[in-house]
């Protein structure tokens, strides 16, 4: 077994119950014996090398290429371990810090998303298949924190419970010009349509999200109540009541933040409010996971409170109200990843083992680093007022009641899905160009 493996293991396991078997057959137990049993293995001199040098890229990118097997225990039970062991901070030994540095002082450069750059970034993930978001995703098809008000609901009443808290900070009214930036396949903008009265135009990078939106438009009859586009947010001319954004800021990239908020003040009118739904990070800011950026979401970022506020202020937007949602998204995280594990070999069967083992590391990773890792989600209203919101959150609860018997007399019909999806070939010949 490699010998910097040896020593990076020693060092960073001292609790819990971790066997590694070496290539050659060598094996080595760290930790104190506690907790679950884990065993991998690895099967070249190359992964130990890597691993030992770069775990926060190498570890997931060898175990994609099938070059680490799990023999017991999981993905997600070694990170976890990882966590239990380093705290918040996996960067633990000089090399990795100084590694860790790099990415940091590079992050500028990787997140310069152009126009056209942000369109490239977006196919190469939501472009994929919509068949696959279907395996794991609620019915409605919700990419984002969902609202657990109840720890034991199931993850489409949190993703319901989630929408209607939204709408509730928007203080929505029938006919309300609506933007909702990133609009997804939709679900978000429907919502707000069907159930609040607004008037939704919502836009998107992705031809995938956009045709399957466009689609539950006609199938949900709201023709003349939502507009989908595609097009990117920097280009948008009109004005709005409200706007809303779930789940895109991560992929706006630092060096467009001040053009975020000065092109959302400009379209957001003098009376307006508006709702920005985003991954944050609890800690000071920092650089994004290497396997995140290389293989899930190139160009994106989880900005810390701070690189948010800076950039709002400069805007002369006012905000009006921040929440931390804290486990919400470890529990969203953790219904898709054994969602999508108890349906890989449905997953495999399309596409191949590969896609299938970095699925499950980017699913399991963010799952872990919600739990332990300093990773939350930022719900920050905003207006260019302060009395656009009410002086207490009464509100928020009174328009969550409200909501919630409108959903009741105007019905939440189970979403309409095309049929005429993409042939899974070429589904699966997509997937894998992307996956190199």
């Amino acid at each position: 077994m490699n010998t910097l493996l040896r020593a990076f293991l020693s060092k960073a396991i001292t609790t819990g119950h971790l066997t590694i078997a070496g290539h050659t057959g060598d094996e080595m137990t760290v930790g104190d014996g506690t907790g679950p049993a884990i065993r991998l293995r690895f099967n070249t001199a190359s992964a130990e090398r890597a691993v030992a040098l770069d775990p926060a890229l190498k570890l997931g990118e060898c175990y994609m290429e099938g070059e680490i097997d799990f023999e017991e225990g999981t993905v997600y039970d070694l990170i976890m371990l990882a966590y239990r062991n380093a705290g918040r901070d996996l960067v633990s030994t000089p090399w990795a810090k100084l590694m860790e540095q790099f990415r940091v002082a590079w992050r500028r450069f990787h997140q310069l998303n152009t126009r056209n750059k942000s369109r490239g970034n977006v196919h190469r993930h939501y472009d994929l298949s919509a068949d696959l978001y279907r395996m794991f995703l609620d019915p409605d098809m919700q990419y984002s924190c969902a609202y657990f008000s109840d720890p034991q609901m199931d993850l489409t009443e949190a993703q319901l419970i989630k929408k209607r808290h939204i709408a509730a900070k928007m203080l929505m009214a029938d006919g309300m010009e609506t933007l909702d930036i990133g609009c997804g396949w939709g679900g978000m903008g429907l919502y707000l349509a069907r159930v609040a009265g607004a008037k939704v135009t919502g836009v998107t990078l992705s031809d995938e999200q956009l045709a399957v939106a466009k689609r539950r438009v006609e199938a949900e009859h709201l023709a003349g109540r939502v507009e989908f586009r595609l097009q990117d947010y920097r280009d948008i001319s009109e004005s709005f009541d409200r706007i809303v954004s779930v789940g895109m800021f991560e992929h706006v990239g630092i060096n467009h933040y001040d053009t975020f908020f000065r092109k959302s003040a400009q379209l957001l009118k003098k009376d307006g409010v508006m709702l920005l739904h985003t991954i944050g990070r609890a800690d000071p800011p920092g650089a994004t996971n290497p396997f995140i950026h290389k293989y899930i979401f190139p160009g994106g970022y989880i900005p810390a409170l701070s690189e948010v506020m800076h950039s709002i202020e400069k805007s002369g937007l006012i905000a009006t109200d921040i929440e931390i949602l804290r486990l919400h998204y470890a529990e969203t995280l953790k219904a898709w990843r054994e969602t999508f594990m108890a349906r890989r070999d449905e997953a495999k069967a399309i596409y191949d083992e590969a896609f299938c083992r970095m699925w499950e590391f980017y699913l399991a990773g963010s799952e872990a680093t919600f739990r332990e890792g300093g990773m939350v989600v930022f719900q920050i209203q905003l207006a260019h007022r302060v009395e656009n919101v009410p002086i207490t959150r009464d509100y928020i609860a009174e328009g969550e009641s409200r909501l919630a018997r409108l959903e009741d007399s105007r019905g939440i019909p189970a979403p309409a899905w095309p049929e005429d999806w993409p042939e899974l070939a070429q589904k699966a010949n997509r997937i894998r160009s992307v996956c190199g």
